[in-house]
């Protein structure tokens, strides 16, 4: 199995403004794509799009594909568990979504401290043994944004799990929030094979400033910026699958073109990377990967991604102007960044641990003056 996996958290819209209006049609064609160059593995979840991923993905690969010619990953939403009957309704779901008799790999997701013990209290991994014996499930496994020491302890304690789903990209090795490589570190510890997401940093380590590509160009004219992220996520020792949430031909063409010669980072491309790391730090006021986890449970109705990515653009710019039109079409029959109320939902349902209540009252202060 070649080891780039295409990802359906960010997959290509009609409309930009409706996560639900998936392109399927274009959508159909990147998989064809994908599939013609010889990769074959697939990943969704139950909340990417509002709920509309896995049906899409169903209709692009289940649907048009024989079930033997592809991999198909999916997540159990630990944050929608409230009794134990819900991991089988949930996952009886998520088999009609898909349109399969079993899925491939099938991990708990974002399963940090707090949804850990409940799902040690309701059983969680004794459903999914259960799954793995009845053949439901061929691989079992969970996603982590927590912790590397509870990353170790979930490990320790639960030493069945044959994979684990880890955010690993260069902008985030040292991160002190992230802690990539500590926790990579920690599974290399344990043996278990690797998943990386967000290789590229939710798409902001394929755009990356003037000057930092500049560097990159000189040393690989044509290489992207996305693929030297994917080549670093890539060359990791242990790492079984590297995904990647790709909506446009371009996306795809350039990542097979990586992984169909992928070469290894030499010492210099790793030193040139960390100064790379350096500037982008510099240039990125809040580093949010627009996931939308954060919207789904907003009170407001705050879409707190793209008010985050309009901030970025001021900030990165210096200018006011574009980015205030901007926020003014974002907030249009949406909550402003005034609006929060500070419940913080958000931020428990934040991969990157952002201080999003206090990051609100910033953009207050910058768009809604008057």
């Amino acid at each position: 199995m070649k080891n780039l996996g295409f990802g359906t958290l960010r997959l290509p819209l009609t409309d930009p403004d409706n996560v639900t209006s998936i392109n399927q049609e274009l959508l159909n064609r990147l998989v064809d794509e994908f599939m013609t160059a010889g990769y074959t593995y697939f990943e969704t979840g139950w909340p990417y799009h509002s709920q509309c991923a896995e049906d899409a993905c169903r209709k692009a690969v289940v649907e048009r594909y024989p079930r033997e010619s592809f991999f198909l990953a999916d997540k159990m939403p630990t944050y929608s568990i409230r009794t134990c009957s819900d991991y089988e309704s949930i996952f009886t779901e998520q088999l009609r979504r898909c349109g399969v008799d079993y899925f491939d790999y099938y991990l708990f997701h974002n399963l940090g401290v707090e949804r850990y013990d409940q799902c040690e209290e309701l059983g969680g991994f004794e459903f999914l043994r259960q799954k793995k014996e009845e053949g439901a499930v061929r691989h079992i496994g969970f996603s982590s944004h927590d912790t590397p020491e509870h990353l170790d302890n979930v490990l320790k304690e639960h030493p069945e799990v044959d994979v684990v789903q880890l955010q690993i990209n260069y902008i985030d090795w040292e991160n002190i929030n992230i802690q990539s490589r500590r926790c990579y570190e920690v599974a290399r510890n344990h043996n278990k094979p690797i998943i990386i997401m967000e290789p590229v940093k939710g798409g902001g380590l394929a755009s990356v400033p003037k000057e930092a590509e500049e560097l990159m160009r000189k040393i690989r004219p044509e290489a992207s910026p996305a693929s030297w992220a994917l080549r670093f996520a890539a060359g990791l020792e242990g790492v079984f699958m590297v995904l990647s949430g790709m909506n446009s031909l371009e996306q795809v063409r350039d990542n097979i073109r990586t992984f169909d010669d992928l070469t290894p980072l030499s010492l210099e491309e790793i030193t040139l990377l960390e100064r790379v790391a350096e500037i982008i730090g510099m240039n990125t006021a809040v580093p949010c990967t627009a996931c939308r986890y954060c919207v789904e449970g907003c009170p407001q109705d705050i879409q707190i991604p793209v008010l985050f990515s309009i901030y970025n653009d001021m900030m990165r710019y210096g200018d006011i102007n574009y980015p205030t039109v901007h926020y003014q079409h974002a907030v249009f029959g949406h909550g402003k960044a005034i609006d929060c109320i500070e419940c913080r939902k958000c931020e428990k349902s934040c991969p990157q641990h952002l201080p999003v209540s206090d990051l609100m009252k910033d953009i207050a202060a910058r768009f809604d003056r008057g």
